[in-house]
């Protein structure tokens, strides 16, 4: 006796519709995108000339998540491949920061070492979540625990001269009488300047280019970072005192060409809670070791109502300066970057394209799958 249920034949399948499939491949695509992404490779590119010369305004990076380890999603809630806001558009959020979820590193297999070219989160963006901040690039001049001092725009850690990015720029001041052809500025590597009418060029060059320039018989003088307003230089001396520099007090007496000793925060490290450590650390600890309640009254510390007398750091942070050293807005103006900031070193550039170049000479085929020093 044959049972029906045995016997019943199975329906075939019914086949995808085109429309089906192109939807099935493109979800996987946007997952496998979206997953590669966060861990592992990610392609970034270059919007400000503060790396120049290592690093030029139109270079296209890819990024290793590897190296440092990836971070889990702090905001959830956004939309896949998209970072803080929808692509062409300025305000429109691209994600909901309703739910924020603890943020774990999963271990890489190298730290942030000194002069590694990183990208991290942009500290001071504060009104947004911790992973949808800006990104920045810049050379980590300092580890936890280093003492960093500028001397005459030399740049010290821990006492010693530090290493010198063989394309390192500083900022001058082209004093002429005469238009100078963009040609003459293309020979000597100079492609970013600013014409003052009767005075000359602001520019920021190589220091060996400058010192070819010298020779140049319609170059009246070239002055190093001087201080300049509407064309003229108010100032040729490089020690005069910039409030805009972190801690951001009349106290330090500092500027981009002087500054310092300041000591980079390391986790585990105790510090006392004087006026002078509540002056350089406070914003640490007000806004990245994670703390529910911290107020800073008449140099005293409390935590959730509580006077500390010590504090210990949760965490690593690290003292970030861009190669173009006077065109750099980097930790001499902001501070610290935590570590939980740090998103991934970046490893070569894949593309080039020279913003100021017609269609047919866009490309910078020399810097094609070069890599980053």
């Amino acid at each position: 006796m044959k049972i029906p249920f045995f016997n019943k034949k199975k329906k075939p399948a019914k086949p995808k519709s085109k429309l089906r499939e192109w939807v099935d491949a493109l979800i996987f695509a946007v997952i496998a995108a979206t997953i590669i992404r966060w861990a592992t490779l990610e392609a970034f590119v270059i919007p400000t000339p503060s790396m120049e010369g290592t690093l030029l305004v139109g270079d296209y990076l890819f990024v290793s998540k590897l190296h440092y380890g990836p971070r889990t999603p702090r905001t959830p809630l956004q939309l896949p491949l998209t970072h803080r806001r929808f692509y062409g558009t300025e305000n429109v959020p691209a994600y909901l920061d309703w739910i924020q979820l603890p943020q774990v590193r999963i271990p890489g297999f190298s730290e942030v070492k000194r002069n590694d070219a990183v990208v991290f989160n942009y500290p001071e963006e504060l009104q947004y979540p911790l992973d949808l901040r800006e990104y920045y690039i810049k050379r980590c001049v300092g580890i936890p625990g280093d003492k960093v001092q500028v001397i005459d725009a030399t740049l010290y850690i821990n006492d010693e001269k530090a290493y010198v990015p063989e394309d390192i720029q500083f900022s001058y001041f082209i004093k002429t009488k005469q238009t100078i052809r963009d040609r003459v500025f293309e020979d000597y590597n100079i492609w970013d300047k600013v014409y003052e009418p009767g005075y000359g060029y602001r520019v920021h060059a190589e220091p060996k280019d400058i010192e070819r320039m010298k020779s140049l018989n319609f170059i009246d003088d070239i002055i190093f970072s001087p201080t300049y307003k509407n064309g003229q230089i108010l100032s040729t001396d490089s020690t005069d005192v910039d409030p805009s520099t972190f801690p951001k007090t009349p106290e330090t007496n500092w500027n981009k060409d002087f500054y310092g000793p300041i000591y980079v925060p390391k986790e585990g490290q105790t510090i006392k809670i004087n006026h002078k450590n509540l002056l350089m650390y406070g914003d640490v600890l007000r806004y990245y070791e994670h703390l529910e309640d911290v107020q800073i009254k008449d140099d005293k510390l409390f935590i959730e109502g509580q006077q500390v007398n010590e504090y210990t750091f949760s965490q690593d942070y690290f003292f970030m300066m861009g190669d173009n050293r006077h065109n750099s807005w980097d930790s001499r103006y902001w501070g610290f970057v935590p570590k939980d900031h740090v998103v991934g070193k970046a490893l070569f550039i894949w593309m080039s394209m020279d913003p100021n170049q017609s269609f047919f000479n866009k490309i910078r085929w020399e810097r094609i799958f070069s890599g980053i020093e």
